[in-house]
C-alpha cells in the first residue's frame, strides 16, 4: 500500500485555439505534452470566427513548468499565442491498493476525505491487459475488480448515511 497525502498545490492552465492542424497533427501534439509531464491536456471542440470549426487545447501543468509548456505548444503547433492562468488546487488523500482477481493483481486508486474512503477504483489499464489476456469483455473485469476491493477494505463500500 502507498499513501499519498491530500495537498494544495499551484497549477497553470495553458490554452491555445488550433484551427489548422490535421487530427493526426493534434494526436502527435497532444502525445507529446502528455509525455513531456503535463499533468493533464485536452481538447474542447469550439467555432471559430466564420463558423470555422476548431479546437482549444488546454494544459494543465505545474506553475513552475509553465513556460516550458508554453514553448512546447508554440513549437508543437499552428497557434500564434497561448493563454493561461495561475490557478490553486485542492489533492485529495489517495491509497493505493492491489487486489486480487481470478485472472491476476488489479491496482486500485481509492480516494480519502478526512481519514475516510469516499470512493475506490480499478486501475483502467490493468483491466484492460487482464481482459485482453483473457480474452474477457472488460466489463466483466472491472466489475470482479471493484467486487474484490469490497472484500479487502474493511472501510469500503463509504457510508452514506442511508439505511439499507
Amino acid at each position: 500500500m502507498t499513501l499519498l497525502d491530500g495537498c494544495y498545490d499551484r497549477v497553470v492552465v495553458l490554452q491555445c485555439n488550433i484551427d489548422d492542424m490535421t487530427g493526426e497533427e493534434l494526436g502527435f501534439a497532444l502525445e507529446r505534452i502528455l509525455s513531456e509531464g503535463a499533468l493533464d491536456a485536452w481538447f474542447t471542440p469550439i467555432y471559430m470566427k466564420k463558423n470555422r470549426p476548431a479546437v482549444v487545447l488546454s494544459v494543465l501543468c505545474r506553475a513552475g513548468e509553465a513556460p516550458e509548456f508554453r514553448n512546447l505548444l508554440l513549437r508543437e503547433t499552428s497557434t500564434l499565442g497561448v493563454r493561461w492562468q495561475a490557478m490553486e488546487r485542492e489533492i485529495a488523500e489517495r491509497r493505493l491498493e492491489r487486489v486480487d482477481t481470478p485472472w491476476g493483481a488489479v491496482r486500485c486508486k481509492v480516494k480519502l476525505l478526512a481519514g475516510h474512503v469516499v470512493s475506490a477504483k480499478p486501475e483502467f489499464q490493468d483491466c484492460a491487459d487482464l481482459a485482453r489476456q483473457h480474452d474477457l469483455p472488460l466489463r466483466h473485469v472491472m466489475k470482479v475488480a471493484e467486487r474484490a476491493i469490497g472484500k479487502s477494505m474493511s472501510d469500503w463500500p463509504p457510508e452514506t448515511g442511508e439505511e439499507s
